[in-house]
């Protein structure tokens, strides 16, 4: 059983996928669009200000940075 998600907000996010290598490249409405120079890895985040991401949203979020619910709770 993988350890529960953790409560974050999209700006908490944005900070682990910039330490795993990610830049942003554009934003359409509230989706901002980072990838990965590396390996060519996207990942869309939902940019709501102050509001904590949905579970099964952020679970969606680390897995297309392709860590484990561990690994991104170690990069918070």
């Amino acid at each position: 059983m993988s350890p529960a998600l953790p409560a974050v907000t999209a700006r908490e996010v944005v900070r682990v996928a910039k330490k795993l290598g990610f830049t942003f490249r554009r934003q359409k409405g509230s989706h901002a669009i980072y990838r990965r120079q590396a390996d060519g890895a996207r990942v869309t985040i939902a940019m709501h200000a102050g509001r904590t991401l949905p579970p099964k949203t952020l679970a969606g979020i680390v897995a297309d940075m392709g860590i484990s619910v561990a690994e991104f709770r170690k990069l918070l």
